[in-house]
């Protein structure tokens, strides 16, 4: 995918009956299908039952299984409730007879309230001073790892900028943060809430497991230790922009157990909070 034309195609499921619809994959370099894919599709199948106007504001997912990248995934939308204020999906996304992924969205109706926010600090460098990941591959390809070279060739719809840039030979550890901009490749002007916030969806799952191998990074790296998402969850709070920058912070308050857990907060450019993110995943040193 070259662009976000081309993840737009992969988040229009094809409709087989009222609740039910056929999603395709397309790798990001993994030999799995992308979790962030998984969750997109499954909101854009929730979103379809939805016909009161309201908004998305949570949903806490569980990856059960790979998912395979040469089979259909076939999602079934379920109408948990339609209250006064809030309406309550569950998706369930399956490859043949195995359930592979279960999702829970709460869309809420527009409403006024108290507000606040916390802000990030506005010394961080700005995109515009910061390598991409196609820089990082033109300028260090030839002396970076096999598969850390091959994950960054694979063509995306969003261009992403960390803030530092981690060594894969200077091996030592660091502090459990990580800072990175990120912008989608085309123009999204004028595309609903609903399909900015599927697109937001689908990017969170990028980057936010970096920070739990970071403090452990003189010995561990995703070359040695077999990560995977385990489960993902996200809170939306405002209207949001898709044509500027924005910025992902993520940090690990732990990892213990083969597992480990980050959270992140995602800014507009101006620094608006637009949504919060959770995530455990699957840190298991892999035995030689």
């Amino acid at each position: 995918m070259k662009s976000i034309e081309g993840l737009i195609k992969v988040l229009n499921l094809e409709q087989k009956t009222e609740n039910e619809f056929i999603g395709i994959s397309k790798t990001i370099g993994s030999p799995n299908v992308f979790g962030g894919q998984v969750l997109a599709q499954a909101l854009s199948a929730a979103d379809k039952s939805i016909a009161n106007n309201r908004v998305l504001h949570s949903l806490h997912a569980y990856f059960l299984e790979a998912g395979n990248l040469d089979l259909p995934i076939r999602y079934l939308v379920t109408i948990m409730r339609d209250g006064g204020s809030f309406s309550t999906r569950r998706v369930s996304a399956k490859q043949g007879e195995k359930t592979i992924f279960i999702l829970a969205a709460s869309f809420h109706k527009e409403e006024k309230g108290h507000e606040h926010q916390i802000k990030f600090e506005s010394t961080i460098k700005q995109p515009e001073e910061l390598l991409s990941w196609d820089d990082i591959l033109v300028q260090f390809g030839d002396f970076l790892p096999k598969k850390m070279k091959y994950f960054l060739e694979i063509e995306r719809p969003i261009e992403f900028k960390p803030t530092f840039i981690v060594n894969p030979l200077d091996q030592k550890d660091l502090p459990p943060f990580s800072d990175v901009w990120f912008k989608v490749k085309g123009n999204t002007t004028g595309f609903s809430l609903a399909l900015k916030q599927q697109i937001l969806t689908y990017i969170s799952d990028y980057n936010i497991l970096n920070s739990t191998l970071y403090p452990n990074a003189s010995t561990a790296n995703f070359g040695n230790t077999q990560m995977a998402s385990l489960d993902h969850s996200m809170w939306f709070f405002r209207e949001f922009d898709l044509d500027d920058w924005m910025l992902y912070k993520t940090e690990s308050p732990n990892a213990f157990g083969a597992r480990g857990f980050a959270r992140g907060n995602i800014y507009s450019r101006t620094g608006e909070l637009i949504a919060s993110v959770a995530q455990e995943g699957l840190m298991r040193p892999i035995k030689k």
